[in-house]
C-alpha cells in the first residue's frame, strides 16, 4: 500500500531541479534576519520560548527525592502530564530511568514473551528494539515488519492477537504513523508505542488503542535528558501482574513488587532510582508553559504551523526534497530532507556537511545533520518550542548556504 502511494506521488510531482541562478553566490547575499533561537536539533530540543535559568529557581536542589517536597514535585509532574494529555482516568503515568530508551527496554524485558510479537520499524531506534528482542531477549516468535528510511511499512500486516511494538514517529527518518485505524479495539495482544518524538507534537488519539506509551522530556517540550516517561493502560497492568518473564530483571526494569503485583508507587512519584530534581523542575516549567499557551491543542497547532514553513520552502526549492515521499506519512516534528547537487543528483555527504558547517559558523543553525544511520541530508526539528518566525528566518540562510556550496 505504501509503495502504491509512493509511486502515485512520484508521478505527479513537478520536476524540481536546482536552477542555474544558484551557481551565483552573489545572487544570494547574507540575510539580514537571523533566527532568535538557532537550536533546531532533534534531541535535546530547543527550550521553550522565553526560557531562562530563573525557570528552575524553585528546584528542590540538595533535597531528597523521597522528602515530602521531592515527592510532591514528582507527583505534580505525573498529574500535570496526565491532565495535559487528556489520558483516560484508568491510565497510569510514571517517571522511570534512562530516558525513552530505558522506558522502552523496561517494557520489553518485563512484558514480552507471553505471546508472539510484531515489531514495526523504519528507522534507527525501532530497528534497535527489533535487534534487542531477537538478540538480547532471544524471543523466538518475532515478526519483522520493516521498511527503509523514508518509507512506512505496511502496518496492516500486524496480527492483533500478537503484541505489537512500534514507533509513532521515526525520529531519524521523518516518517510518522498517520493514524491508529489499523489497531483493532478488540485486539488480544498489547500495543507498545515508542512516542518520544510524537507525543505533544501530533494527534495520538484514541489513547485506548495504545496499551503502553513511552517518551522522554527532551523532545517536544524541550526538557532535559536522562528521564523516561511510562504510560500504562489497564491491559498493560494486567499483563504485568499475570506474566512472569523467564529472565532476570535488573532493578531499574522492575515494575512489580516481590509478590507479583504492580509497584504502584512508581506512578505516584516514588521513582525506582534517584532523579535529578533540577530536571524535574525544568519539566514542570515546560508543562506550565504548555498549559499557559492553550494546552495540548496549542502544542499540536504550533508543530503543524512550524512544519508548514518548511513544507512551503521545500515546495519552491529545486534542491531540497523530503526523505519521505508520501505527504500523509511525513513527520511534522523531526522533519527529514535529502539535498540535491546543482546537477540534480543527490548531494554527497561532504557537501551536505559543508552546508551545515556554514550555518553553524554564522551562528544561525545548529544540530540539523541527518542521524548517523540515515542517508545524507538534514533533520530539522519543528516541535512546539520552535518558533515559526525562526524557521522562516532559517530558510533564507539555507538558500544562502546552498548557493555557497553549489558554486564551490
Amino acid at each position: 500500500r505504501a509503495h502504491r502511494h509512493r509511486l502515485s506521488h512520484s508521478l505527479t510531482m513537478p520536476d524540481k531541479r536546482p536552477g542555474d541562478a544558484l551557481l551565483n553566490p552573489a545572487a544570494f547575499p547574507e540575510p539580514k534576519v537571523r533566527p532568535n533561537n538557532p537550536n533546531f536539533g532533534s534531541g535535546p530540543c530547543a527550550k521553550r520560548p522565553g526560557w531562562t535559568g530563573d525557570a528552575i529557581s524553585d528546584a528542590a536542589l540538595g533535597r531528597s527525592h523521597r522528602s515530602s517536597l521531592g515527592k510532591a514535585k514528582l507527583a505534580e509532574a505525573i498529574d500535570e502530564t496526565h491532565a495535559l494529555l487528556g489520558l483516560p482516568k484508568d491510565y497510569l503515568v510514571g517517571i522511570v530511568p534512562a530516558s525513552d530508551t530505558g522506558a522502552v527496554e523496561m517494557v520489553m524485558w518485563s512484558m514480552l514473551g507471553e505471546r508472539p510479537v510484531d515489531i514495526c520499524h523504519w528507522e534507527s531506534f525501532g530497528t534497535t528494539w527489533y535487534s534487542d528482542a531477537v538478540k538480547e531477549l532471544k524471543l523466538e516468535k518475532v515478526t519483522n515488519i520493516k521498511a527503509e528510511f523514508g518509507v512506512l511499512p505496511d502496518l496492516s500486516k500486524t496480527d492483533a492477537s500478537h503484541d505489537i511494538l512500534f514507533t509513532m514517529n521515526g525520529t531519524t527518518s521523518g516518517v510518522r504513523v498517520p493514524s491508529l485505524d489499523w489497531i483493532p479495539a478488540d485486539r488480544t495482544g498489547l500495543t507498545i508505542c515508542d512516542a518520544t518524538s510524537a507525543i505533544f507534537g501530533f494527534d495520538m488519539l484514541p489513547w485506548e488503542k495504545l496499551d503502553v506509551v513511552t517518551y522522554s522530556w527532551q523532545k517536544v517540550l524541550g526538557g532535559e535528558g536522562a528521564h523516561g516517561m511510562l504510560i500504562l493502560g489497564p491491559r498493560a497492568v494486567a499483563r504485568l501482574e499475570s506474566y512472569k518473564p523467564p529472565r532476570p530483571l535488573p532493578k531499574i526494569f522492575r515494575l512489580c513488587k516481590g509478590d507479583g503485583t504492580l509497584n504502584g508507587g512508581i506512578f505516584k512519584g516514588e521513582t525506582i532510582n534517584t532523579p535529578s530534581m533540577m530536571c524535574v523542575e525544568d519539566y514542570l516549567d515546560a508543562l506550565r508553559w504548555a498549559k499557559s499557551i492553550g494546552g495540548l491543542p496549542a502544542l499540536l497547532a504550533k508543530s503543524a504551523a512550524n512544519f508548514k514553513v518548511l513544507a512551503d520552502f521545500e515546495a519552491k526549492t529545486g534542491w531540497l526534497e523530503f526523505l519521505c515521499a508520501v505527504p500523509e506519512h511525513r513527520s511534522n516534528t523531526s522533519v527529514c530532507f535529502k539535498m540535491k547537487a546543482p546537477s540534480g543528483e543527490p548531494m554527497g555527504s561532504d557537501a551536505v556537511a559543508k552546508f551545515r558547517k556554514l550555518l553553524e559558523q554564522k551562528g544561525v543553525c545548529f544540530d540539523i545533520g541527518a542521524y548517523r544511520d540515515a542517508p545524507p541530508g538534514l533533520r530539522i526539528w519543528c516541535g512546539a518550542t520552535i518558533e515559526a518566525s525562526d524557521l522562516q528566518a532559517l530558510t533564507g540562510w539555507m538558500e544562502w548556504a546552498y548557493a555557497q556550496v553549489a558554486a564551490a
